[in-house]
């Protein structure tokens, strides 16, 4: 489903993970302070379903992780460079911004939205 040179995919959230994160984001998303377009594909109130559907359509890894979650200093670097929320793909090249958060507020929401642009995105890389 994913581009053959798209090895695996990282999505990093508009918000910290860990419980006091996790509070901290709902109450600001429901007081409408806060906002991740990435939170809103992948979540109601847990992980939707068809989201974990879609993922194992890809064919590679997809791990989310949240900004205070980033272990590795190539994703960094790709945060630093385009902002969150953000999706890279992992080439032979190294990391590379797939989606911004502008392409992720345009499937409002929406899984099969996500994975269409997704889709496209990645043959781009």
């Amino acid at each position: 489903m994913t581009d053959p040179g798209i090895r695996e995919y990282v999505g990093v959230y508009d918000a910290d993970g860990g419980v006091r994160g996790e509070v901290a984001y709902v109450v600001g998303h429901l007081l409408r302070m806060r906002e991740c377009a990435l939170c809103d594909i992948t979540h109601t109130w847990r992980r939707k379903p068809e989201w974990d559907a879609m993922a194992a359509r890809l064919g590679v890894p997809f791990t989310l992780v949240h900004r205070n979650e980033i272990d590795d200093d190539a994703v960094a670097d790709g945060v630093a460079g385009s902002g969150l929320p953000v999706v890279l793909g992992r080439t032979d090249d190294g990391w590379a911004v797939v989606l911004d958060r502008a392409q992720l507020e345009s499937a409002a929401g929406r899984v099969d939205v996500f994975e269409g642009i997704l889709t496209d995105a990645a043959r781009r890389v």
